[in-house]
């Protein structure tokens, strides 16, 4: 069983999620970012800072990261999420979809 995180932009949420579902299903262990979904909840600078420190652990723990690329959109977080599974010699699996 291969761990991959998914990384790519929160606004692909349904995306992402969908192409969760189909990796767990086909045998992988699929680690997500945590997506917003309290409407209404303000959330400080360290919380903020707290989950991106938690989603470049899921990347540490992780075999490979699989970027969802929708519409031929990769931003600078996951750009940089790019950058720090390279650094950790992580397997970068790219899924490009036009929704």
């Amino acid at each position: 069983m291969k761990v991959i995180t998914l990384c790519g932009s929160l606004k692909f949420q349904k995306e992402m999620m969908e192409i969760a579902e189909k990796m767990a299903l086909e045998g992988n262990c699929i680690l997500t970012p945590v997506y917003p979904i309290t409407k209404n909840l303000e959330k400080t600078e360290e919380q903020l800072k707290a989950l991106k420190k938690a989603h470049f652990k899921r990347i540490e723990l992780s075999d490979a990261i699989l970027v969802v690329n929708v519409d031929n959109y990769i931003g600078d977080s996951t750009k940089l999420e790019i950058e720090h599974a390279k650094k950790l010699g992580k397997e970068i699996m790219y899924y490009i979809n036009l929704f």
